[in-house]
């Protein structure tokens, strides 16, 4: 369990001299810095649930491997214009599946350093363009709303989404209900409700694994840059592409936003600034299974949370029979 920062408030600075109520002055120790640069990578908030492996998990990463492309289908919310029947609409497009949240894929073309293989999860990821609406929609759909532009930058989110694929191969669809947390450049440096948002609904579902390596050598901004490391130069060089959806008004884009452009540097300024990983935390997934007519059926996982000893408490999946 790793401990929350406000009670630690005392650490924010121990890299100074700090004044006493005996006037005496204390210097930081190495343990206690060490400390303090854990609370800063790991997590500033995180519990994690004592969670086991999701059972639908082996099945769904092995269906996926069978396709050419691992897109998928993501419905978010957008808030509806003033005066709408309805508070929010639906809005869809097909995005990438980018492994699960703390387990990345092995690229030998990604130079980006790794983190040890100490935490994984069930929380499947994808790449996008904080320029982009969803990105707004995961923030304003959220329980906070948050809606303003520096909110919308940074880390955060947490809006209802759900996801489909459609697997051919196997003759079967699954669907995927939750919540989609953002995951930007500020993860390891701020100290906002966002970020704080992020390390607490995302960390609580990650789960330590019995490789080695030590708990604060994690690092969130790590296996951010080794998302974008994964990805090819051309894919990094569109998070540097003209304003997505912006009107072109017959001009040419600027010389630091150009169509088609490579990026190799792993913390290319401009490309860095706009890329994001989201995260998708489950709530319930449907595998249904049509490959054989004769014994179609469907299976419904809901994850629920039993309270346990302080906030900790213990995550499980419920697996449920249906017909199809």
């Amino acid at each position: 369990m790793l401990v929350a920062a406000s009670e630690y408030s005392l650490l924010d600075d121990v890299s100074s001299l700090t004044p006493t109520s005996t006037n005496k002055l204390i210097i930081a120790s190495p343990p206690v810095l060490r400390l303090r640069t854990l609370l800063r990578t790991m997590s500033t908030t995180t519990q994690h649930l004592t969670t086991p492996a999701a059972p639908w998990t082996p099945t769904f990463e092995s269906h996926l491997s069978k396709l050419p492309s691992p897109e998928f289908v993501l419905t978010s919310l957008q808030p509806a214009p003033k005066g709408s029947p309805v508070p929010y609409l639906p809005r869809l497009r097909y995005c990438i599946y980018r492994g699960m949240w703390g387990s990345l894929p092995e690229n030998k073309h990604n130079d980006a350093p790794r983190n040890a293989p100490t935490y994984t999860s069930d929380m499947p990821t994808f790449t996008t363009d904080v320029r982009m609406q969803k990105v707004g929609q995961f923030f304003a759909s959220s329980s906070g709303h948050a809606s303003s532009d520096d909110q919308v930058q940074g880390s955060g989110g947490g809006g209802p989404v759900e996801a489909v694929w459609w697997v051919k191969e196997t003759g079967t669809q699954w669907r995927m209900k939750g919540e989609a947390f953002v995951v930007g450049g500020d993860i390891d440096e701020g100290e906002g409700s966002g970020v704080r948002t992020v390390k607490s609904e995302v960390g609580r579902r990650m789960r330590r694994t019995e490789a080695e390596g030590i708990e604060g050598d994690w690092s969130w901004a790590k296996e951010l840059t080794a998302h974008f490391g994964n990805c090819s130069p051309g894919m990094r060089g569109s998070w540097k592409n003209p304003p997505p959806g912006r009107p072109t008004n017959g001009q040419e884009p600027d010389k630091d936003h150009q169509l088609g452009q490579k990026v190799e540097d792993l913390h290319d300024p401009i490309a860095r600034e706009n890329f994001r990983v989201v995260v998708i935390k489950p709530e319930e997934v449907e595998q249904l299974d049509i490959s054989d007519p004769a014994t179609a059926r469907r299976w419904k996982y809901t994850f629920v949370v039993e309270k346990g000893q302080g906030a900790e408490g213990k995550g499980e999946w419920k697996t449920e029979e249906l017909w199809p």
